[in-house]
């Protein structure tokens, strides 16, 4: 338990200095970077002009873990139709959240209408656009709708482990 502490410690210390210091010359590119997202905390709120679309097809669920086999998703790589929606539960050893780094140009407003300021438990801020709240105890859980989205791949990673390698993938058909 000391150790999560200090490298949860050691972590925000880094992603800290990482998103200090001047924005990316352009936001054009498919992709952010994932220190961005500690930086978007201290807007007032995203910015997103699609209205939130709910779920029409399956809920897959991808649990957050972090135990004797390092940090990860499970599954890591997920396959899903649009409308489809995902379920991240905390499973083990948080805080986690899912923060989506590469999203598709035209996908980026809606999905991010689609990941709500609220998880299971109840109202929870955002970290900031394309990126969940943090779920801080065991069995928390935060579902993210792909209805309207278009097809494409689109990764992510949990913000807090994100040196540790927790990422992932889900290919939207």
């Amino acid at each position: 338990m000391r150790f999560n502490l200090v490298v949860l410690a050691a972590s925000a210390a880094v992603l800290g200095a990482c998103s200090g210091g001047e924005k990316a010359a352009s936001n054009t590119a498919a992709t952010s970077t994932p220190a961005a997202a500690p930086a978007a905390a201290t807007s007032a709120a995203p910015t997103s002009t699609a209205a939130p679309l709910p779920i029409t097809g399956k809920t897959w669920e991808v649990k957050m873990i972090n135990d004797d086999k390092g940090y990860r998703f499970e599954p890591a790589n997920l396959t899903i139709k649009v409308g489809d929606g995902i379920k991240f539960v905390n499973a083990v050893g948080g805080p986690h959240n899912v923060a989506f780094n590469t999203v598709p140009d035209a996908s980026k407003a809606q999905l991010d209408a689609n990941m709500p300021g609220q998880t299971a438990a109840g109202p929870a801020p955002k970290i900031g656009e394309l990126s969940g709240p943090l779920l801080v105890s065991a069995n928390d859980s935060y579902t993210v709708s792909f209805a309207g989205v278009t097809p494409g791949v689109y990764e992510f990673n949990c913000t807090p482990h994100l040196a540790m390698n927790m990422k992932g993938q889900v290919t939207v058909q």
